[in-house]
């Protein structure tokens, strides 16, 4: 391992008279705050699956406590391996998943329940159906999240992987475009790779291994990309020879826009490489430049798709869905005009647990759950959800903060805001904020692929976290808004380490 490293204050000498620094958080009353606010989210799952089924089934089951009781032990197993593995990762982040991972499943069994009733069965066991197969995927998910927890002792070790990881990544997200549809086309997005017995989304785990990619990648090159040519409107623009990655990763981002067929996974690559060139460079005019590039992209797709057809007629097709679903309720528009119906009936304070019609709303165990839900919840209680997912980006952005090694910030910062630019990506299509897409929502959704690769995220996130929080070796921790408290710090300020 070599480290080039950008020399930093000292803390004062004991003799000097300086105010000493606040001692650092004691590991175990983080991880006591943790299992605290793990019980507490426990509790607020379990109080939704009780009120759930009395709503439904107008009766409580003898079965509604095997998946509470599942999710704890699952839960509780990997606060266990935290306390041991990253003692002082930060303690909001498996409360916060836990509770949107728990209300998943729980809304998972409210499809079963819906099932059940509309086809007049009485069978409302917890060991079949959506709910039990997203709570087996869980506990599977959960239990790799610990070994990868394990494996991966210190995050900079996986640059040394880095250009392996990246061309494994461009494997993943080019494996659906080459198949046959009917091997990786659902509901006119490609993609899946289906196995036929299960299906896998290999794009989920394409993200995480492109990120290391970039983060390495831009560490090295990030003062050539820093460099300016001309300022325009008050905004420093980079030079034209420099310009030669982003339009590498832009063609790739309108190939998958072609060839897959879906806007959302096209602007998650390209989006999570622009927002980490921007955190390695500060430069506002790198995202100005991706939104142009993007923009310009997405219209000419648009205009070919109404003149060609082609690879472009899907996206076209989707695009005029979104502009006025309305104009097609029972066919084209069904799926995006019953999703905003099931809102609307929801409305402020939803209809109550177990009290609306979730199966009136297509594909609502995948791309749709957030208005299923939303119907039952309604606005408030969508919007507190949503909460949780922006605690969990803004919580990613304090580790990215914090640790002392540019790699680190990079990776911690493009895994963050990958999560949030995904949530935004599904729910705005649910909402027709923007045209729909093929992307799950983190955690809710039913499927093994995108909650193991998004476990495996916060897995890393807790990792990063954990080495912004702990004390360096023989100095005493920093106090007050230094990195070592998550407060900010420049990335020119601090040590570039990248493992070789």
């Amino acid at each position: 391992m070599t480290a080039a490293a950008v020399s930093t204050p000292q803390p004062p000498d004991a003799g000097s008279g300086a105010v000493p620094s606040v001692p650092p958080a004691r590991p175990s009353g983080l991880r006591n705050i943790e299992l605290g606010l793990l019980a507490f989210t426990l509790v607020v799952v379990g109080t939704y699956s009780v009120a759930m089924e009395a709503g439904a089934l107008d009766q409580i089951t003898a079965h509604f406590w095997i998946p509470i009781a599942t999710l704890a032990i699952v839960f509780l197993g990997i606060h266990i391996a935290i306390r041991f593995l990253a003692p002082y990762a930060d303690p909001v982040f498996l409360p916060a998943v836990t509770l949107i991972n728990g209300m998943g499943v729980a809304f998972l069994r409210r499809i079963d329940l819906a099932d059940a009733i509309r086809h007049k069965s009485t069978d409302y066991s917890a060991f079949s159906g959506l709910g039990f197969r997203q709570l087996l995927w869980t506990a599977l998910s959960v239990g790799f999240a610990i070994i990868v927890l394990a494996i991966v002792r210190d995050h900079k070790s996986l640059s040394r992987y880095a250009f392996t990881l990246g061309f494994a990544g461009i494997v993943l997200v080019m494996i659906p475009a080459v198949l046959p549809a009917r091997l990786s086309m659902v509901n006119g997005a490609k993609l899946w790779i289906n196995f036929g017995f299960f299906s896998i989304q290999p794009g989920e785990f394409a993200k995480i291994a492109l990120l290391v990619f970039f983060a390495y990648y831009l560490v090295r090159k990030r003062e050539v990309l820093s460099l300016a040519s001309r300022r325009v409107l008050g905004v420093d623009f980079p030079r034209g020879r420099d310009l030669g990655p982003v339009i590498a990763v832009w063609l790739m981002s309108l190939l998958v826009l072609i060839f897959e067929k879906d806007l959302g996974t096209s602007l998650m690559y390209f989006g999570m490489f622009i927002v980490t060139l921007y955190i390695a460079t500060e430069r506002v005019s790198w995202l100005i430049i991706g939104l142009m590039l993007f923009s310009g992209g997405v219209f000419t797709a648009y205009v070919l798709g109404g003149t060609i057809g082609g690879p472009f007629a899907n996206f076209r097709l989707r695009a005029d869905i979104w502009l006025d679903p309305f104009s097609d309720p029972d066919n084209r528009g069904y799926q995006l005009v019953q999703s905003l119906l099931g809102l609307g009936t929801g409305g402020l304070f939803g209809a109550g647990p177990g009290e609306g019609y979730p199966r009136k709303i297509p594909e609502v165990q995948n791309d749709f759950i957030s208005a299923g839900l939303g119907e039952e919840i309604g606005l408030f209680g969508l919007t507190a959800l949503l909460i949780v997912y922006l605690v969990i980006v803004v919580r990613g952005l304090r580790a990215a903060l914090g640790v002392h090694d540019s790699f680190g910030k990079l990776f911690a910062g493009g895994l963050a805001f990958t999560l949030g630019l995904q949530v935004f990506v599904i729910v705005g299509g649910v909402s027709k904020l923007i045209p729909l897409t093929g992307q799950t929502t983190p955690f809710l959704s039913a499927g093994g692929s995108s909650l193991m690769a998004n476990w495996i995220l916060i897995t890393l996130l807790i990792r990063i976290s954990d080495a912004a929080r702990r004390p360096a070796e023989g100095q005493p921790a920093k106090g007050g808004n230094g990195p070592a408290a998550g407060g900010p710090a420049k990335l020119q300020e601090m040590p570039t380490e990248v493992m070789r």
